[in-house]
């Protein structure tokens, strides 16, 4: 069984809603700020169609049998002015399918959108990762990433 990764296009708008309410549960049972701070804004139908839409984004579905299991979105960040013009790939968003984890298709999409973004010179990257996800921490430690920042957060009674 092996993932086919693709970019993803208009067609894949509503496996693509399917998905983010999967990762948005998720997401949310750890960190219940996280679909108001660091998810998509309402309606997220509009937000994906946008994002797939739009060329400083980059968007991927993985599938196994013809059946879209995975998502990752990415964008490229300027860094600041001293960088002189640097740019960072930053992994917003990668999700798969609970019942597709562990067959490498989170694999499959990491690895095509790395390939992509050094093939339009990009060097460093981030991946966004919710603190308490330890199975995407591990996920991107396993691909050479370190932590680099971490964001606190109080939320008042």
């Amino acid at each position: 069984m092996q993932a086919r990764v693709v970019p993803a296009d208009a067609t894949h708008i509503s496996d693509l809603v399917g998905l983010y309410r999967g990762l948005e549960a998720e997401l949310t049972a750890l960190k219940p700020i996280w679909r108001l701070s660091d998810g998509l804004p309402e309606p997220v139908e509009g937000a994906l169609a946008e994002i797939v839409g739009d060329q400083g984004w980059q968007s991927y579905v993985a599938s196994i049998d013809g059946v879209v299991v995975g998502f990752l979105l990415a964008r490229d960040e300027e860094l600041l002015p001293q960088a002189e013009g640097g740019r960072v790939g930053s992994v917003r968003f990668i999700y798969t399918d609970r019942d597709m984890r562990e067959v490498g298709v989170g694999e499959a999409m990491i690895r095509r959108y790395l390939d992509d973004a050094r093939s339009r010179g990009i060097a460093l990257f981030d991946a966004h990762v919710s603190p308490g996800h330890r199975l995407s921490k591990n996920f991107f430690e396993a691909h050479g990433f370190k932590a680099r920042s971490i964001v606190m957060h109080r939320e008042e009674p």
